[in-house]
């Protein structure tokens, strides 16, 4: 579903079987709503708005409530969060050219420091992955993350 401008996914759910999902080039941000599919082994996100900012998500010009929070406002760490419950089988995910993702190719300011700190934040929240964007997971990177990574959060100065 690449460079056909989505921005809502609806109507994936009666593809409960599904295990690949490419959704690169589109209009997906933080709000992304994905429903369960346990099967889901590689999730693309390339080149979206993913981004630190918090959102707030409207439907149908009220709040949409969940269960965890009373007003549901996204950034990546929600956007972790929502994929380690509906995709519990994530194995594969890819977030280059996101905001979110400080890879040094796509935005000057940010250098491989910034990039690894976001992998270990990524891996700490999503445990099962075995490769994040360009690069398999190492063994050492698993266990920083688990150490570290929920310090790893990337912070925007004000």
């Amino acid at each position: 579903v690449a460079f056909v401008v989505c921005r809502s996914l609806e109507g994936l759910k009666t593809f409960s079987y599904l295990e690949e999902l490419i959704l690169d080039n589109n209009l997906l941000g933080n709000d992304l709503l994905l429903p369960r599919l346990p099967h889901l082994h590689t999730l693309t996100l390339n080149k979206n708005q993913i981004s630190f900012q918090r959102n707030t998500c409207k439907m149908s010009n009220e709040f949409y409530v969940s269960a965890k929070l009373k007003y549901v406002k996204y950034k990546l760490e929600g956007l972790l969060d929502h994929l380690a419950e509906v995709v519990p089988s994530l194995q594969y995910l890819s977030l280059l050219g996101n905001i979110a993702c400080p890879n040094e190719l796509v935005c000057q300011e940010k250098d491989e420091d910034d990039y690894q700190r976001y992998r270990y934040f990524v891996l700490h929240k999503l445990t099962n992955l075995k490769f994040l964007d360009t690069r398999k997971v190492t063994r050492r990177e698993r266990e920083e993350a688990l150490i570290r990574g929920a310090f790893m959060k990337v912070v925007k100065p004000k």
